[in-house]
Order: C-alpha cells, then structure tokens, then sequence
C-alpha cells in the first residue's frame, strides 16, 4: 500500500484555480469554434490588386459567385489595382483574421518582394495560403514584320543583333515581364524591355511592329493570331493549347526545359484560423473543378491547380527565390 500525504492548502488552492483555467480556455473557444461551423455568416469581400477583364479579376469573379450562391451569402469582389497588388495585399495584410478579407493574387505577388527594396508587409508571414485556383500558360508571340517563324529562328536573330530586339510586357514586375525574361535566360539571349500600362496596349505595339516580341497571356493573343496579326511561335505548356493547335509547345519548338504558367490563388490574413483554411480551400477548388467552370476556364487555357494551404505557402517562397534570381539576373528594379 502506498502512503499518500495532503500537503494543507495546497490541493483545495490549486485544483479550483486548475478547473477555472480550463473553464476560461473552453469559453474563450466556443465562440471561436462557433463563428467557424456557421461560416460564413455575413459578406466576404475578396480584394484583388488587378484591373477588372483580366484573366485574374474573371476567374476571381467566376468563384465567388459560385461561392456565394451555394453560401447564400454575398461576396463583394474589390479590385484596387497597383504595380503588382501591392495596394490589395497591404489592405489584406492588416485585415482581421476572421475570413471575411481575403486577397486574390497571381504569381506577381511573388515579383514584388524580388523587386522592391521595401513593402508595407511581409510577402510570407503577414498571409496565411488558401489555395491555388488556376494555371495558364503564355504564348510567345512576334510582329509579322520581323520575318521569324520559328523559336530557333528567333534566338538565331537575337544572338545576331545582341541587345538590339525589343520584348514588350505588361509593365515592370509583371509576370509577361519575368516570363519573358526567363525565356531569354534559358534561350541565352540579350534583348531590350519596353513596359506598357497592361497587356494589350503591349502587344499593341507587337502589332504595330514597334517591338518584336512578347511573352502573352493566351487570352489576348489567340485572336490576334488567327487574324495574322501576330505571329505565334510556341506555347508555354506541356502541351498544345486547344485555341492554337498548329501551335507547338516550346520544348516541341527546340528550347527544352523552359515550362511557365501563371498561376492564381486565394490568400488569407496570417493567424486566420486553419478550420477556415481548410473549408475555403475545400470549396474554393471545389467550384474551380466543376465541369461548367472548366469551359469557362478553357476560354484561357486555364486549368484548376489545387495546393493545400501549406503546398502553396512553400509554392509562394520558392517563387520568390526564382524571381529573385531572375531580377538579379537581369537587373531588374522597381524602384
């Protein structure tokens, strides 16, 4: 038999101060626990740092109100423009944690830390990953008037007039920036960057003739190339795009190695409770994967692309790391 002692005021101090510890954790997580199982209860506003048309804001506007139907709730989407989001990702970094501010990004948020010396935030701890929601790949187009047909054919007059042909993008940072870019790395060639305000007006000018080439969103260049009005050399993808199917990809058109696509996704205040991660990603990827929204994806080239919320916290570092590199690189600077 043991021989067990009470020590006088020890057990009849500690255990009431015990149970009255736990009693305050459990009150102080029911209401937590609560707001999470009715989420959401009220509108949720998604912010996102891109003009309203592009691929970014439509497929942003395409899930939410899918979202929003099955909830019955209404989700507010506010589009606040700026050199790569920033504007967006500040107002989302400071928002409460709750779920109600959430942030749609592209890979551009990625470049911001890789190309300014300072942001009103922290790209990794001050957001908390969703998920990733689509991919979509670029198309390397040239003016007509530049006389090239092929990838090969491209590098060829590059590598002969070093620094002389001039890429066009969506302006400096942007991901038709650092694509193009990436190309010329792989490709090892030497050519000048002209930045416009937006896509369009960039490959305006491929038109024109005024620049020779362009890495471009697929939505801005299809038509124009069935038209004749640019010429479409390859596809960044592993496979051809059904909008351009004489199209080669551009490990077909000899530069092997080189795959991009633009990939979007959903971002959350840092300290947003994982319950509500894991519910957003969940219905989030489930309404991107739904066959209706799938047509409306291929009007782009775009193809769900579902990380968990961890997957796509590591996904964002490492993208950082590669602009980084690639803005060393090239010397590019925003500022």
């Amino acid at each position: 038999m043991h021989n067990c002692k009470m020590i006088p005021g020890k057990a009849s101090s500690a255990w009431p101060m015990n149970l009255a510890g736990i009693a305050a954790l459990i009150a102080s997580a029911v209401p937590a626990l609560a707001a999470e199982a009715e989420y959401p209860y009220k509108p949720i506003r998604i912010v996102i740092g891109y003009s309203a048309g592009g691929p970014a804001d439509v497929s942003t506007r395409l899930i939410s109100q899918a979202l929003g139907q099955d909830w019955k709730q209404q989700i507010v989407v506010d589009n606040r423009p700026s050199a790569g989001g920033i504007i967006g990702a500040q107002m989302v970094a400071g928002a409460t944690p709750d779920g109600y501010t959430l942030l749609s990004v592209t890979a551009s948020h990625a470049v911001a830390p890789a190309i300014y010396s300072k942001l009103p935030y922290d790209t990794v701890k001050d957001f908390a990953g969703i998920t990733t929601t689509i991919n979509t790949p670029s198309v390397l187009v040239v003016a007509p008037s530049l006389g090239v047909k092929s990838v090969r054919e491209l590098i060829k007059l590059a590598k002969a007039k070093p620094g002389e042909l001039l890429f066009s993008s969506g302006g400096i940072g942007s991901a038709t920036h650092f694509v193009a870019e990436l190309f010329n790395s792989v490709a090892g060639i030497s050519a000048a960057h002209v930045p416009y305000k937006g896509n369009p007006e960039a490959l305006t000018d491929v038109v024109t003739g005024r620049v020779q080439y362009n890495m471009a969103p697929v939505p801005n260049s299809v038509a124009l190339a069935k038209d004749g009005k640019i010429i479409a050399l390859d596809v960044s993808s592993f496979r051809r795009l059904p909008g351009l199917p004489d199209v080669p990809t551009i490990d077909e058109a000899g530069l092997s190695g080189f795959i991009w696509g633009t990939w979007f996704g959903w971002l959350a205040p840092a300290k947003t409770p994982r319950a509500l991660l894991i519910k957003l990603n969940a219905e989030i990827s489930r309404v991107t994967e739904l066959p209706a929204m799938r047509e409306r994806w291929a009007v782009f080239s775009g193809e769900p692309m579902r990380m968990t919320p961890e997957q796509f916290g590591q996904h964002v570092v490492a993208q950082i790391a590669l602009f980084t590199d690639l803005a060393k690189k090239a010397n590019i600077k925003a500022d």
